[in-house]
């Protein structure tokens, strides 16, 4: 439990040192709850242009996305979602679950009155996302997912047993940590943190693996990882290859090249992905659907 401790502990020090270091966004556009499937989730709109959803990373809420979320409204219209049990969307009775939590992401951008949209998704957002994308493909047009994998043994091997010890006898210890002073900031019900911590260990225990799924996917997708992410580097690259990318040689004209993307950030882990400044500017090119000259 110590080292898992040490991890999220980790992971909430880059958060409130990207509070610091960067310029918070504009109030958002539009913001308030919808319900989908009994959970009354929370967001935000923010810019104008073609929509982009925008899912944040587990035990994080909207705010994990501060340092980007002003470059990418400055040229998209982003739905950024709170997602089950996180930020200001409250925690209830279901199990926190990625196949659920697709469902729901469409059920609220239907609400929304949106019929497409562009996805970028972090970590568990990832996985949310990666769901949506599954389930509800007409939705989605073009899909980006951020330090997220397909199948538990993605994962480094001492990363497991960690994971399987998160649940409510770490609240307290995370009474201090930037983290848990940021969900009872927002949260509903500031006392279901050590629920939250017991759902979300519950998930990250169920093994999984969406090898298959992958292969489902039609629509354009753009892997982004940190050259020192928690995922495997040959996970990354099975990954990629399920969408098949990285299975010949592009060709002097570009006439082999996959429609997907991978890209690998330097000096970079899952826990500080979404600080990179480099993230962005990565993204969007794929996202607008331009091509390198």
């Amino acid at each position: 439990m110590k080292t898992m401790l040490t991890i999220l502990s980790l992971a909430s020090a880059f958060h409130a040192a990207s509070a610091l270091a960067q310029p918070k966004p504009a109030a958002p556009v539009r913001s308030g709850h919808v319900a989908a499937n009994g959970v009354n989730y929370y967001y935000e709109i923010h810019g104008k242009g073609e929509p982009l959803l925008l899912l944040h990373g587990g035990l994080g809420s909207i705010e994990l996305f501060e340092p980007g979320l002003p470059a990418l409204a400055k040229s998209r219209r982003v739905i950024a979602v709170d997602l089950h049990g996180h930020g200001r969307t409250a925690l209830g009775e279901r199990p926190i679950n990625l196949v659920d939590m697709g469902d729901d992401m469409a059920a609220i951008l239907k609400s929304l009155g949106l019929s497409q949209v562009d996805v970028m998704g972090y970590s568990l957002g990832g996985g949310v996302g990666f769901r949506l994308a599954v389930q509800h493909p007409a939705m989605v047009r073009r899909l980006v997912l951020v330090s997220a994998g397909f199948s538990q043994d993605g994962f480094y091997p001492e990363l497991l047993p960690m994971q399987a010890q998160v649940g409510a006898a770490m609240a307290e210890q995370m009474k201090d940590t930037p983290m848990y002073k940021s969900y009872v900031a927002r949260a509903p019900k500031p006392e279901d943190f050590p629920r939250l911590l017991d759902r979300m260990g519950e998930l990250m225990r169920k093994p999984y693996d969406w090898s298959d799924d992958v292969k489902k996917l039609e629509m354009p997708v753009m892997l982004v990882y940190g050259d020192s992410d928690m995922f495997r580097p040959e996970h990354i690259v099975r990954f990629y290859q399920l969408l098949g990318g990285g299975l010949k040689d592009a060709g002097w004209q570009r006439e082999h090249m996959s429609r997907n993307r991978l890209a690998i950030l330097p000096d970079r882990t899952h826990y500080d992905m979404f600080l990179a400044p480099a993230l962005v500017p990565t993204v969007l090119p794929f996202l607008d659907g331009r091509k390198a000259k």
